[in-house]
């Protein structure tokens, strides 16, 4: 079955141009390295918190920071993209972040650092949409459904990344002032800058926006025109989404960011321990992703996001309650199979609902929106589970994959899908039956 697995993938790959695999791998390693950055953040949340002598709950502020601004990112980044096209953006938007991460691991106070999360958020924000955009419009119609899932789970290679650093380097580090082990952690996150190289010089434009650009020029003003005056046409479809990734990022984040925390408080692991879960949980998320993702092409794009969303609350006793380390590892694993698989369909879906005019804005930013909605779910969880449990998270963590799984099914199955859309004719279509939910 392994076998059979790896050679679909492989053929997957070996069917792309050059130039498509390029440009896949650019938008893939840019979504990794961005999660990279940002899960370095949760995996360090308590020695971040010990060092600036405040609780947990102070530093979970940055989570909310980081998440808050990121539909400003993917406003501003999703607009210069549909304007200066999908490559030039998504460049300067890896070299933003990798800024903004390395300006974290110097903050002087708290305050600085929450500043530098929220910059960080903003480039954050523009990566995703940005480079779905890249990466999807450059795909044929009928694959986008597997490279949906891998490049999701991007995400997950990057909180894969962050808990291998941590389980491995992090306990060796014993720094003191401005080496302290989580500042070095964040510098290693300023790496990412250099695939900006590989991207100037390997990567092309999206097809799609070139072919988008070159008609604007033929028309001059009036595509401009038609877009503006059509926008509200496009309302129902934006709320829809942002409601749809409202449910998801609570779903995720509400079952990633705090689990490392989880594993420490609850059930008093080592830092070596707790990188072993979280890794053997994000290999279970990645097979999660690129399997529904690839699913999603034959089973359709909505009812594998509800059956994959639905298999996670099985999972809960796994996951929260277990007493050893091999039972932890095993929920962890299934938990983010489900989580992931049901995301993993989500470039894919939300790219195909989005109208073609906006396709570099309208996923990303209601993408991030959602986040903001869901933004403070971190602090609300550490707060309800001091308030309720003494601090441990058990209770709350697996109240929140139940309320997030049956959100999530109960949203999708309300939406249409558009599944294998042919974005060409969309796009030279701007007002059509496929732009309202």
């Amino acid at each position: 079955m392994l076998a059979s697995r790896d050679m679909g993938f492989r053929s997957e790959f070996k069917s792309l141009t050059s130039t498509q695999r390029s440009t896949f791998g650019a938008c893939f390693l840019g979504w990794t390295l961005d999660a990279f950055d940002f899960f370095l953040l949760t995996v360090c949340l308590k020695a971040i918190a010990a060092d600036f002598h405040v609780g947990i709950p102070k530093i979970a502020e940055a989570i909310f920071w980081t998440l808050a601004m990121r539909p400003l990112g993917a406003l501003v980044f999703g607009m210069l993209a549909e304007k200066y096209g999908r490559r030039p953006t998504l460049i300067v938007n890896v070299i933003a972040f990798s800024i903004f991460e390395l300006a974290s691991a110097f903050a002087p106070t708290l305050s600085i650092f929450l500043v530098c999360r929220a910059l960080f958020g903003i480039a954050m924000g523009g990566e995703w949409g940005v480079g779905a955009a890249l990466a999807l419009e450059s795909m044929p119609a009928k694959r986008r459904g597997f490279f949906s899932g891998v490049l999701q789970e991007g995400y997950v290679v990057g909180n894969l990344m962050a808990a291998a650093l941590y389980g491995t380097l992090f306990p060796h580090l014993h720094g003191t002032g401005m080496l302290t082990g989580w500042r070095v952690m964040f510098m290693i996150g300023a790496l990412p800058a250099l695939l900006a190289f590989y991207m100037q010089f390997k990567v092309e434009e999206s097809p799609t926006w070139l072919e988008a650009q070159q008609r604007r020029r033929i028309e001059g003003k009036k595509g401009s025109q038609l877009k503006l005056r059509h926008i509200l046409q496009y309302l129902p479809t934006f709320l829809f989404l942002v409601a749809l990734m409202t449910a998801f990022n609570s779903f995720s984040h509400g079952t990633q960011d705090l689990y490392p925390t989880l594993l420490e408080k609850d059930h008093g692991l080592d830092p070596s321990r707790v990188g072993f879960i979280v890794v053997i949980s994000n290999i279970g998320a990645m097979l999660g992703g690129i399997t529904c993702g690839a699913l999603s092409e034959r089973w359709g794009r909505k009812r594998m996001i509800i059956i994959a969303a639905l298999c996670a609350i099985p999972m809960i006793p796994l996951w929260a309650w277990s007493h050893t380390v091999p039972l932890l590892a095993l929920g962890g694993f299934l938990m983010q199979f489900a989580v992931q698989g049901a995301f993993g369909v989500i470039p894919a879906h939300l790219n195909e609902l989005a109208p073609a005019p906006v396709r570099a804005v309208f996923p990303g930013f209601t993408y991030q929106l959602g986040n903001l909605v869901s933004s403070r779910n971190g602090v609300f969880q550490a707060k309800l589970a001091q308030h309720f449990s003494g601090g441990v998270l058990n209770a709350v963590m697996s109240w929140t994959v139940v309320i997030g799984a049956l959100a999530i099914a109960l949203i999708t199955g309300l939406g249409r899908e558009a599944r294998g859309e042919d974005w060409t004719v969309a796009e030279k279509v701007p007002v059509s039956s496929h732009e309202t939910t």
